[in-house]
């Protein structure tokens, strides 16, 4: 039988140090390890994780999964029932050595019906619950630190790559006939950069002379918190980005929705983004997420075109 061993970090700045050593420490035979990418969120869901993935192709029935504490694994309460549904259909055991869970048989199943025991779900659902409710706290905690900065004015987000005392410099050198490779290498920065500097003076900058077409309005949808856990697991473009950043948390039961407000071609493009929901590719369909993206379709396709 063999010992499978998991891991995972949040952002590429972190390591798998912590990870390592509680691992060691529990002096585990013949580790096969199994270990993400750096920086692979813990809001996408561990069945469309490359690595977890993997695992479960390689496992046999009788294997052991080991993770050195649950949310490296999962996050929230619908993952880890979905994932304990995956392991017991796999005949696969599942070993936790840190945190709340590590006491706890996660596998035990009621010896007639073969279904998670009671107890067991409901200490899932709890611990999980507290999980996520501390994630909230700290996320808000940020939230309000980086609104009080903004009142002391200070600016959050990218740093332009040309200062701004430098900015005046590169404008001038630019006219004067310097290129805009010449400047990138006497500013060490990229020529995108100087483009940006010098955007309003490249010579297919034309100034339109009627007024700018009138925008689409916003319009405020509710969607449903799988879909917004997995579009912010996903690359999108700066004005899909801003719409899901500034929606507004409605809390809904153990779940929540994402208020979103956008024009209509942002919500339709957010619901192209998160097709993957619905399975193919090669991405198992879990059907809550599935669901979930269906709803939001409903609520897109109302729009009007």
């Amino acid at each position: 039988m063999a010992n499978l061993v998991y891991k995972r970090v949040s952002t590429d700045q972190q390591s798998t140090a912590r990870q390592d050593l509680v691992l060691a420490e529990a002096g585990i035979e013949d580790p096969i390890v199994f270990e993400e990418d750096p920086g692979t969120s813990s809001r996408l869901h561990p069945l469309q994780r490359p690595k977890f993935r993997e695992l479960l192709t390689y496992a046999r029935p009788g294997d052991t999964v080991h993770i050195s504490e649950m949310f490296r694994l999962v996050r929230g309460n619908q993952h880890i029932l979905d994932v304990l549904e995956v392991l017991h259909r796999d005949q696969l055991a599942l070993r936790i050595h840190d945190g709340a869970f590590s006491a706890m048989d996660l596998t035990a199943r009621h010896p007639r019906t073969g279904e998670l025991q009671s107890t067991v779900k409901f200490m899932v659902q709890t611990l999980a619950a507290a999980g996520e409710l501390q994630r909230d706290l700290q996320r808000e905690l940020t939230y309000d630190g980086l609104r009080a900065a903004e009142a002391k004015g200070a600016k959050g987000g990218r740093r332009p790559a040309v200062a701004a005392a430098q900015t005046a410099d590169v404008r001038t050198a630019y006219l004067e006939g310097r290129s805009i490779a010449a400047l990138a290498r006497d500013h060490g920065v990229s020529r995108g950069a100087i483009r940006t500097a010098v955007a309003d003076l490249l010579p297919d900058h034309t100034d339109s002379e009627e007024g700018p077409p009138v925008p689409e309005l916003p319009v405020t949808l509710d969607m449903p918190g799988k879909v917004a856990d997995y579009l912010r697991t996903t690359e999108l473009e700066p004005a899909e980005r801003a719409a899901l950043d500034q929606g507004v948390t409605v809390r809904r039961g153990q779940g929540y929705t994402l208020r979103v407000s956008a024009v209509p071609a942002v919500h339709r493009q957010l619901l192209a983004r998160c097709q993957p929901l619905d399975g193919g590719q090669g991405l198992p369909a879990v059907p809550a997420q599935r669901k979930a993206r269906r709803e939001y379709e409903n609520r897109v396709s109302a729009l009007a075109p």
